[in-house]
């Protein structure tokens, strides 16, 4: 696991970003997270294919989920929200065909996330991840399984109050089940780059780097992957007991 610990998100995000455009292939599968943490890793994106640095035509993203029972055209709808990201006038490239998401409006979600699962398989080039404050990745909550594939999930109570902002502020707006990549389908993936901005993120952070494998802190299992390259902020970095090791590390 690489550590990269910068004073803030915004040059952590263009750090990332640089990672992505540094490894990108023709036709490579990216899969994206939503929320806001990877926003200014896509503003990156979009300002380099727009200086004709960087094109992801040809190529796929992938999302890690997607609430079930959200109307089509809701602007939370992970799909438009990605699509304002990387597809809207111009993006970074994509066309909107190439944008895959699962479907939460489906009539059984179950095998909706079935049906994902199998498409996604072996898996994307490069995972995109944010960090929820109680460890969880995509929308894989504690307690669930760390081989586990893609799947409808409820989400704890923790995790719709953080996201009740972008329904605003009403909690009793915010779904409570989506479909999710699964931790066995998300370390699938080649490489992952992980972003965790602020001092809300501490806690889980310091579980995700030092802590013990656990499926009460599901992101811990990315310990168990060959290459994962975490960005995280000063704040997020505060409760590292080993945080001196890791800045070394980073000159090597």
């Amino acid at each position: 696991m690489r550590i990269i610990i910068r004073e803030n998100a915004e040059e952590l995000s263009k750090i990332a970003a640089q990672q992505i455009i540094d490894g990108y292939t023709p036709g490579m599968r990216l899969g994206v997270a939503t929320g806001s943490t990877p926003l200014g890793l896509y503003k990156a994106l979009r300002e380099a294919h727009a200086a004709g640095d960087f094109s992801m035509a040809g190529s796929s993203a992938w999302a890690l989920d997607e609430y079930v029972g959200i109307p089509a055209d809701h602007p939370e709808r992970y799909f438009n929200v990605l699509h304002t990201e990387l597809v809207k006038d111009g993006g970074v490239g994509l066309f909107e065909a190439d944008l895959h998401t699962p479907d939460g409006g489906a009539e059984d979600p179950k095998v909706a996330a079935k049906e994902y699962d199998a498409a996604i398989a072996p898996g994307v080039d490069i995972q995109i991840l944010g960090l929820g404050r109680n460890g969880h990745i995509g929308f894989n909550e504690p307690g669930g399984g760390l081989a586990s594939r893609t799947h409808v999930d409820v989400l704890t109570a923790s995790t719709r109050e953080a996201n009740a902002r972008f329904f605003d502020n009403d909690m009793d707006r915010v779904p409570t089940f989506c479909v999710t990549q699964g931790l066995g389908t998300i370390m699938s993936a080649k490489k992952i780059v992980l972003l965790a901005f602020g001092t809300d993120k501490a806690e889980a952070v310091e579980q995700l780097i030092e802590g013990a494998v656990s499926q009460l802190w599901p992101a811990t299992v990315l310990q168990h992957h060959v290459d994962v390259t975490v960005y995280i902020d000063e704040a997020a970095a505060s409760r590292l007991e080993l945080l001196d090791y890791y800045r070394t590390l980073e000159q090597l």
